[in-house]
């Protein structure tokens, strides 16, 4: 038999917000439209096809409110937009397992009973493809100096598919406007005696999340984040995860 799993430590992480201490229930719902094909050459049986694919984020858990770390300033900020999402099943350290994409922001409710604690709940609907990838940076580490990842043997990019990475910076300290850039390199073997930049995220100096693709093929097969880091005595809490698509 496989391994089964009790979601107990799921990480939830949107934008610039960790929602995972306010979180108790998530979903992440890929699908593609059954389209119907059948013809009198179907020997009488309906014949399908995938058509348009989407898909759905799920959230609920309890209400807090404060800074744009909070559920509540997060999801108001964020309503009616495009965010990154990361969900993972199992935790946040390098090479867990990670579910990321870019959704819209469609949903946001809270409020209940008298006495209760107060609940929220959210919806997002997907605005591109579910990767199922990996984390490259967990956000227990803070990064106070230029540096580069773990590398990962994600493997080449074939035509066709796209490498994706997502970011979300959870926390910034520091003077003279503390500022993060994340990248991500590839390279032949995971010594990356060469590695070449395949893509930059906009340099971050505020909380928030930003989600990039690049179209294959590329033939590198190894994959790792680096970072570079400006400002007086800066630190930084940030997720990255990546994968192919």
């Amino acid at each position: 038999m496989g391994n089964k799993l009790v979601l107990t430590n799921a990480r939830i992480f949107t934008g610039g917000a960790d929602l995972t201490s306010s979180s108790n229930k998530i979903s992440i719902a890929p699908e593609f439209a059954a389209e119907d094909v059948t013809t009198f050459g179907s020997g009488g049986w309906t014949e399908n096809m995938a058509g348009l694919a989407s898909s759905e984020i799920g959230a609920e858990g309890l209400w807090e409110a404060g800074d744009l770390s909070k559920v509540d300033d997060n999801r108001w900020s964020s309503l009616g937009g495009l965010s990154a999402w990361s969900i993972t099943p199992a935790g946040a350290s390098v090479g867990t397992l990670a579910y990321f994409t870019k959704a819209l922001d469609g949903e946001y409710s809270l409020g209940g009973e008298l006495g209760k604690v107060v609940p929220w709940s959210a919806k997002a609907m997907g605005s591109w493809p579910v990767v199922r990838g990996q984390i490259a940076h967990d956000p227990g580490t803070a990064r106070t100096a230029t540096g580069t990842g773990t590398g990962a043997q994600l493997g080449a990019v074939a035509a066709g598919k796209q490498l994706y990475a997502a970011l979300h910076v959870l926390s910034i300290a520091g003077t003279a406007t503390p500022s993060i850039t994340v990248a991500i390199e590839s390279d032949t073997t995971n010594a990356f005696g060469a590695p070449t930049t395949r893509l930059t995220f906009a340099a971050a100096t505020a909380l928030g999340g930003q989600i990039l693709r690049v179209p294959g093929p590329l033939t590198d097969t190894w994959w790792r984040p680096k970072w570079t880091i400006s400002g007086t005595t800066p630190s930084f809490l940030f997720v990255v995860a990546f994968g192919i698509a």
